[in-house]
């Protein structure tokens, strides 16, 4: 698994990118990172065309950083280009 570091997530967020919690609806609504858009990872394959903007970069987190990694996976088979794996919501906060 390779995350991207907290402060260029951080800043792709700030310029636009799409920040993704891709962990279940109820970890979600027990609380999620400001600006988040959530996408179950059983989702991703059928939803993330109509969520996302394919023409802006997605930063993707869960957890651990394991689902976030899979989702990953399946944005780029779905020809998604500028994925990102933020891995633990925490690391956002190192930033």
């Amino acid at each position: 698994m390779q995350f991207i570091d907290p402060q260029q997530a951080k800043a792709l967020v700030e310029q636009g990118a799409q920040l993704v919690d891709v962990r279940d609806p109820h970890e979600f609504a027990a609380g999620a990172l400001p600006g988040a858009v959530n996408l179950p990872l059983s989702m991703v394959p059928v939803k993330a065309q109509e969520v996302l903007d394919r023409s802006r970069p997605v930063v993707l987190y869960c957890l651990s950083g394991a689902r976030s990694a899979q989702a990953q996976m399946l944005l780029q088979r779905l020809g998604f280009e500028q994925v990102y794996n933020l891995g633990p919501a925490q690391n956002y906060y190192a930033a």
